[in-house]
């Protein structure tokens, strides 16, 4: 047996994962975000441990004989976050977390502060990333500057997983995927940056050490096995040990959760937010177009992605805002609209809550763009849904994959559920769109794989894609119309752009 620990924002998920890739077992805690200020998240890093015995406490209680024959753990995680630790590994304040935007001022800084490194590598040549108020650097410039006492007293920074695993094995460690998520990570050479420490006025003796995603961090404290029920002795009589593995963030947990372990490989993720994950075997950056280029969960893997702000939320904005039963009734009135009423739809910007890839523009807006008497819900509904697409397929052109790169991208979230938009994307992106079975496991079952990986399993073995539901190919007849509309989409952002102001 195999468990995953997923640290999400909302809750903490336990997955319990035999060798037979069953899953016997996956549980939930909440979570709750404090915004004590505007622009403000934090969490207390004691409640995301006193959900975690929650949920391993209930496996227990469950399934005593299948955590009895635990091997390994694995950690996923809500990345960037900060969790500032004391001489005496005691956290001094709450965690910032990764949708914190009080550091835009520190991001400013930070570009300012390294244009050309000493070896003529700047910020953006070694962590492949533009600096956003979202990474974990810009976050410790603002505790320098705001709490000067608190960063006086800072010896350890952990991401959010990694604090977790310093209370299971009591190593400050991390691994490289979520790593790369600071801008303090030499994201090409897959170590720290003493150059981009320094100009946050921090050393790498404030970093926890780094492994792979698939190695051993550490080992289950006695005390833990004790209180779980995983024996601490094999049938020989001899220590036995449960390893923890370096784990991933979560958006790499997710792939190797769904298999996408290999270049070429990836997922688009429709929940509130919208992802497209591509697996590469180099560093590939594209910091112009706000593209993350970010280290993989497994050795030698590197992964691109682009991140779109508002995507699945679009639908459900649109919903409320029509009073509609439910985002799937109204998906169904948009799918009987005939190919006329969705060629002469209006055009919406997607950009409910700004956007990141491609424009990094906090201060972008929605726009329904178009508007006539004929139209309803239904055309209101499709112009979301293909407006989110829309900013995908911007996100898509980021990575810069080329023909036939990539067979086919799996469709994970909550949006993922609709055959409609399913298609749409196929159409937009021109790429196989493909729903997989047990899909949405996400990062939990991610971890719980790079802990069968830490005790010795191969990818091979591993790392299967979950078993395909239904593919939905691209339609050629879809495509003039759409790359018409998707053009006029470009225009009307750059014509409208400079008119967004800061709310």
């Amino acid at each position: 047996m195999y468990l995953g620990l997923d640290l999400g924002t909302s809750e903490l998920k336990a997955l319990l994962l035999a060798d037979d890739h069953h899953i016997v077992a996956t549980v939930g805690e909440p979570l709750t975000v404090q915004r004590p200020h505007p622009l403000w998240s934090e969490q207390n890093p004691a409640d995301w441990w006193a959900a975690t015995l929650r949920a391993v406490d209930r496996l227990v209680a469950d399934h005593p004989q299948a955590m009895a024959s635990l091997r390994a753990i694995g950690l996923s995680g809500q990345m960037h976050g900060a969790v500032l630790l004391d001489e005496h590994e005691q956290v001094l304040r709450p965690a910032i977390l990764w949708n914190d935007g009080r550091s835009g001022a520190e991001c400013a800084e930070l570009e300012a502060a390294l244009p050309e490194t000493v070896d003529g590598r700047g910020l953006h040549a070694i962590t492949g990333n533009l600096a956003m108020p979202g990474f974990t650097a810009p976050k410790l410039l603002w505790v320098k500057k705001h709490e000067p006492d608190i960063f006086a007293r800072t010896r350890r920074v952990l991401l959010p997983k990694d604090w977790l695993r310093l209370m299971l094995c009591g190593e400050a460690v991390s691994e490289m995927s979520d790593a790369a998520g600071t801008l303090w990570l030499d994201v090409g050479r897959r170590r720290w940056s003493p150059a981009v420490l320094a100009a946050c006025g921090l050393t790498e003796s404030h970093m926890p050490r780094l492994v792979e995603g698939s190695q051993v961090s550490g080992y289950l404290k006695s005390e833990l096995a004790r209180r779980w029920g995983i024996p601490t002795q094999n049938a020989e009589g001899n220590s036995r040990c449960i390893p923890i593995a370096g784990g991933g963030g979560d958006n790499a947990a997710s792939a190797v959760g769904i298999g996408a372990v290999r270049p070429g490989e990836g997922f688009v993720s429709l929940g509130t937010s919208g992802v497209i994950f591509l697996t590469s075997d180099r560093f590939r950056p594209n910091p112009a177009s706000a593209m993350h280029a970010f280290c993989h969960a497994l050795p030698g893997t590197w992964h691109q992605m682009s991140v779109m702000l508002s995507a699945a939320n679009g639908l459900a904005w649109v919903k409320s805002l029509l009073g509609a039963e439910s985002e799937a009734a109204l998906l169904a009135q948009a799918a009987q609209l005939t190919a006329e009423q969705r060629a002469r739809a209006p055009i919406f910007l997607p950009y409910l809550n700004g956007e990141r890839t491609p424009h990094n523009n906090p201060h972008a807006q929605g726009v329904f763009f178009g508007l006539a008497n004929e139209h309803d819900a239904a055309t209101l509904a499709w112009s979301v849904i293909e407006g989110v697409s829309f900013g995908l397929l911007d996100g898509w052109m980021s990575l810069g994959a080329t023909p036939g790169e990539v067979q086919s991208l799996s469709l994970v979230g909550g949006g993922a559920r609709s055959a409609l938009w399913a298609q749409l994307l196929a159409d937009v992106i021109g790429v196989p769109m493909v729903t997989r079975e047990g899909g949405e496991a996400g990062g939990a079952l991610g971890a719980a794989r790079l802990a069968w990986l830490a005790d010795g399993g191969t990818v091979e073995q591993v790392c299967l894609a979950p078993k395909v539901a239904r593919m939905f190919e691209p339609n050629a007849a879809a495509a003039p119309v759409l790359v018409e509309r998707s053009a006029r989409f470009r225009r009307l952002y750059a014509a409208v752009c400079s008119e967004f102001t800061q709310a």
